[in-house]
């Protein structure tokens, strides 16, 4: 054999082996067998539909990779190849009609296709409760709970600390808490599924007016209790100029109720120290100082408007 017939010869092995690379990786994955269709099931259980965005990766050919959205025809457009109707069909199936058409027009002998759905438009997500902006927005691959919390504005100032998650598939319900603890972690593990539903729980409200440190409402859970001495103590206690008569008004099912508060004897631990509830205004007026004693129901409550909210720490 002449030497050139010899480096003719290794480039016919080479380009063998190198046209053989993408049958070797599709048995490869056929290999993996039942688990890996069953984890691809799992990922593209949903069906691809109009205005859905896909990510396409065909292997070793970025020429014809891209991001392609679904049109009104419920059809992709290719770069090489044309058309190909995706309405209907699961990620999976799509990735098998691409590789079909490649085929079939002989633009690749041995495709290799992967499809990734970034968007699914019609498989909302709906973020209700204490949001700044509650409603549906479109599924975006690898997003979290606090993204689609972010979506929507941000939480309300009345916003608690407990998001509900309700799963459309299985209707499977999750609560955790979302707060700045290590726990938080977990609203930013989980990822949201097209149609899943996010609900920020509404925290409970004391409001603390009057002659006090720092007059406002504040943030309770809903599965925590608040005593008088522990409203007063967030409200960084009363000032020198209060008053120990102070007023509790409550909303009840006959409307608002005021009773009085004797404060002095709950600080001396001679009295009962009551439980808050949600709404609950607790007034302390300044001692000697007729336009604050002579405060009525009206005017209190007027006083409660417009505080600033804070959250518990």
């Amino acid at each position: 054999m002449t030497r050139r017939n010899l480096i003719a010869a290794q480039l016919v092995a080479v380009l063998f082996c190198f046209t053989a690379l993408p049958g070797q990786t599709q048995a490869a994955r056929n290999a993996q067998g039942p688990a890996a269709e069953a984890d691809d099931a799992s990922l593209h259980m949903l069906l691809l539909d109009i205005g859905d965005l896909i990510d396409l990766r065909v292997f070793d050919t970025p020429e014809l990779s891209g991001k392609l959205r679904v049109d009104e025809h419920g059809q992709i457009t290719l770069p090489i190849g044309g058309a190909v109707e995706v309405k209907g069909l699961t990620a999976g199936q799509a990735r098998q009609a691409i590789e079909n058409i490649f085929r079939e027009q002989h633009i690749l002998r041995d495709p290799h296709v992967e499809v990734f759905v970034l968007e699914y438009a019609t498989q909302g997500v709906t973020v209700g409760g204490e949001v700044k902006l509650p409603g549906v927005y479109p599924w975006a691959a690898k997003h979290s709970v606090e993204d689609f919390i972010t979506l929507a504005g941000g939480v309300t100032p009345s916003a608690s600390k407990t998001v509900t998650l309700n799963r459309q598939h299985g209707e499977q319900v999750v609560t955790f808490p979302l707060s700045n603890s290590p726990q938080s972690a977990v609203a930013s593990d989980v990822e949201i599924e097209p149609g899943d539903r996010i609900i920020v729980a509404r925290a409970g409200v004391v409001y603390v007016v009057g002659d006090v440190g720092r007059p406002g409402g504040y943030l309770i859970e809903s599965k925590e209790t608040i005593t008088v001495l522990q409203a007063l103590a967030l409200a960084q206690g009363m000032n020198k100029t209060a008053k120990y008569d102070a007023k509790l008004i409550r909303s009840t099912p006959a409307g608002r109720k005021e009773s009085d508060l004797p404060l002095k004897k709950i600080l001396a631990n001679q009295g009962n120290d009551p439980k808050l509830q949600d709404g609950d205004i607790l007034f302390v007026p300044v001692s000697g100082g007729k336009q604050w004693a002579d405060k009525g129901l009206t005017s209190i409550l007027q006083m409660a408007v417009g505080v600033v909210i804070y959250g518990r720490l």
